[in-house]
């Protein structure tokens, strides 16, 4: 008997802790809220601004501070800001849902299913492994080599990670029985291998103009602002900082992140040996092959011959399913790709509203006002500090490129700095936020549906990742563009 009470007072304080944290976390998620939900309303914003950047802000804390699941914290601050009016329901709170890259994302998830299903990605691994397989690290590497090879050609960053490199990724981790259903099992291999991936994703998109879809938006802002930036100028650029930073980012998220598997000295010869036990590819192999060469072409060749890069995948899931590689009850099935769906539509309709509303402009031009009088290599520290931190608010690269690369680059030009290194400099920013968060791009997206990081864990190593990419990119690339005549 006093076993017994002694077990049920600690199961009654652990429940009474657990309330009272729960307890903390809405308190401070519904304080930021309502602090920014009626501060004034500045010059230039619409009456609902501030009423969205409280909720919005309320709904990012959540995402951290998960008292709920991802998806439920969405919905609920979806739900604010239409009982509010601060979202118009019929034109405005849904907006997200019809953005295509969300459905890119939705798609990738598919494909990746008929990867693991056909079995075509254990082979594919397996091969991974043959060759690259010796340590975690080598995987690493093995992932980002693929990543900067199809980088130049593939305008969609969310097509690259989530239909080729991330179905690899997952099989990796599932030949190495890392599965995120537990905390043991995901740190085998592959948390470090998807959050691994993100970042690396994001070095990528920064080298080349054609790596990511706002890149050529960014360049036609630099030239409204008088600034003219070639293909061939971003990407001897970013030559020098992308490599050392592809070099760097996998060994320093082994360290930040370490997976419990670092070395696999059996894994080649057992790979081989899978191999050959699986024998010649099955029908389903080689239509999951085929349909995969197919989308990469589409993908890669997009921009050329006009096909949308979420029309490609819906195209590869159409085919998947007319083979039979997929059914509807796999499909439905994924509980990732729709949670993915909620949450990311819920966020990217919030930012495009927040911008709309004039939030944005009024944060740029707040900013840029601030570095006034500055020597220009300090206010322009501060500018690209800001302007690769407020990506927290956003859940599209993009979408920041529009809403206030223009603004910044003309406060940095008005400060002095170079032109055309300011241009480049915000120009790869604008990729690097990519692995800030969860919900920072389409890549984080797909990767955080899968399961294998945390939130928490997320944004903790992220922030590190993003101190790294900073270092190189501001020593190594400005050293790098000050002699080869960038800063003249």
């Amino acid at each position: 008997m006093p076993t017994t009470t002694s077990t049920s007072t600690r199961e009654g304080g652990t429940t009474s802790r657990a309330r009272r944290a729960m307890a903390l976390k809405i308190a401070a998620i519904l304080l930021v809220t309502l602090v920014l939900y009626f501060l004034p309303v500045p010059d230039g914003v619409d009456p609902r601004g501030m009423h969205m950047a409280g909720i919005f802000a309320g709904t990012i804390l959540g995402l951290i501070l998960q008292p709920l699941p991802t998806a439920s914290v969405a919905v609920i601050g979806l739900a604010a800001a239409m009982i509010t009016g601060t979202m118009d329901t019929g034109t405005e709170a849904l907006q997200g849902f019809g953005n295509a890259t969300i459905w890119l994302i939705v798609a990738a998830f598919f494909i990746a299913d008929g990867f693991l299903l056909t079995g075509l990605g254990r082979r594919i691994a397996l091969l991974f492994v043959a060759l690259l397989g010796k340590s975690s690290l080598g995987l690493s590497y093995g992932m980002a080599l693929t990543d900067l090879v199809l980088s130049p050609a593939t305008p969609s960053n969310t097509a690259r990670a989530g239909g080729v490199v991330y179905p690899i990724v997952k099989s990796l981790a599932a030949v190495n029985d890392s599965h995120p259903t537990s905390d043991e099992s995901r740190k085998r291999l592959g948390a470090y291998l998807s959050l691994t991936s993100v970042q690396v994703n994001t070095i990528t998109s920064a080298m080349f103009v054609t790596a990511m879809a706002g890149n050529p938006l960014a360049v036609g802002f630099a030239a409204d602002a008088g600034v003219e930036i070639t293909w061939g100028t971003w990407a001897l650029a970013a030559l020098v900082p992308g490599i050392v930073s592809l070099v760097v980012m996998p060994w320093f998220m082994a360290k930040a992140y370490r997976p419990t598997i670092t070395r696999t000295p059996e894994a080649p010869a057992h790979a081989r040996g899978e191999l050959k036990e699986l024998g010649p590819m099955s029908r389903g192999e080689w239509t999951m092959l085929v349909t995969f060469v197919l989308l990469l072409v589409l993908w890669v060749l997009g921009g050329t011959i006009g096909v949308n890069a979420t029309a490609a995948a819906f195209v590869g899931v159409a085919i998947l399913l007319v083979t039979k590689v997929l059914t509807w009850k796999d499909m439905a099935a994924n509980s990732g790709a729709w949670s993915t769906l909620i949450f990311f539509s819920v966020l990217v309709g919030m930012a495009s509203h927040l911008n709309d509303l004039g939030v944005i402009d009024w944060i740029g031009d707040e900013v840029a006002g601030l570095v006034g009088g500055m020597p220009w290599i300090a206010a322009f520290a501060v500018l690209t500090l800001v302007y690769f931190y407020v990506h927290y608010l956003f859940a599209s690269n993009t979408a920041q490129v529009v809403a206030m690369y223009a603004v910044f680059l003309g406060a940095a030009i008005a400060t002095g700095a170079p032109p055309l290194f300011a241009a480049l400099a915000l120009g790869f920013i604008g990729n690097l936020i990519g692995g800030l968060t969860h919900y920072a791009s389409g890549p984080a997206g797909v990767i955080f549906g899968s399961g294998y990081v945390k939130t928490s864990e997320w944004f903790k190593v992220s922030f590190f990742a993003s101190v790294v990419n900073i270092l190189i990119w501001s020593l190594v690339g400005g050293g790098w563009m000050y002699l080869i005549g960038i800063w003249d």
